[in-house]
């Protein structure tokens, strides 16, 4: 299904009656009061020239960290009102993490699309009440699920009123360490009637370190995303930060944000000759 099934609730994403693809991009975690907006700007100009319908993401905190001392951001509301000034700024829809019930009308405040970790892609009651607020949500698939399974997450979201859905493929858990992407999730997803997006920096991660950090393989970014784009995907989802090395959360699997816009180029020639065959 086409990428309208979240038009009406997101007027701002410009650009999306062109047929493109949509991006969701931005850092992994609001590290700073003013980084994000420099990331914000940049991925702005890049799709507003390429005509790529944009939205913006970061989470305000993380909660799924290996290690006790791994950063998890600013605070809950200083990161949510820097995602609320983006919001306004810059007129584009953002797309932030929750992880329990307790944070979803919260976050609405601030969101348009409220994301459901892998992780937790499962929680019947995160799902209610994300799908409670009204926002779109966009729910990652879990590394230990198929794609078939993910059905009755989408049940469970329109279940509880819950109309403009997004589901997103991160990878597939490849042994202990590491993660692979089977494309036939694609299509089985998008028989749900939802857009489905596809995860191209968290696809690559490689969990489960010794160190308690994840490590990842950027190199293979744009592999994963011109295969992608080749399968027709409704979205790209991809985290991006100037410094991935001293980035605070995930930099081993982010793309350059310097890297950004001739990566973009390339997906979307590919996806308009996709899209003709």
């Amino acid at each position: 299904m086409s990428t309208e099934v979240i038009y009406p609730t997101l007027p701002k994403l410009r650009h999306l009656d062109e047929g493109c693809f949509f991006l969701i991009a931005g850092p992994c975690v609001i590290e700073d009061e003013s980084s994000p907006f420099e990331i914000c700007e940049r991925l702005l100009e890049i799709t507003e020239r390429l005509h790529i319908p944009f939205a913006f993401k970061a989470s305000y905190r993380k909660a799924n960290r290996s290690r006790v001392d791994s950063f998890t951001g600013i605070g809950d509301w200083e990161g949510l009102e820097i995602l609320g000034k983006i919001r306004e700024r810059y007129n584009v829809p953002v797309v932030t993490d929750i992880h329990n019930e307790t944070e979803a009308a919260t976050a609405a405040q601030f969101v348009d699309v409220l994301q459901i970790p892998a992780f937790l892609c499962r929680q019947t009651s995160l799902l209610a009440a994300a799908a409670e607020t009204g926002r779109v949500v966009n729910i990652k698939k879990g590394q230990f699920l198929s794609p078939e399974a993910m059905v009755y997450a989408v049940d469970k979201v329109r279940y509880y009123g819950g109309k403009e859905i997004m589901l997103t493929e991160r990878g597939a858990s490849f042994g202990y360490q590491d993660l692979v992407v089977d494309f036939r999730s694609v299509p089985i997803m998008k028989r749900n009637n939802v857009p489905v997006v596809v995860d191209i920096t968290h696809s690559l991660q490689k969990p489960n370190q010794p160190s308690g950090v994840s490590g990842g393989d950027p190199e293979m970014i744009e592999t994963i995303g011109r295969a992608a784009v080749a399968n027709c995907c409704d979205g790209i989802f991809l985290e991006t930060h100037p410094d991935p090395k001293n980035a605070k959360s995930d930099g081993a699997n982010m793309l350059p944000l310097n890297l950004a816009e001739d990566l973009l180029k390339k997906l979307a020639a590919i996806h308009r000759t996709a899209r003709e065959v």
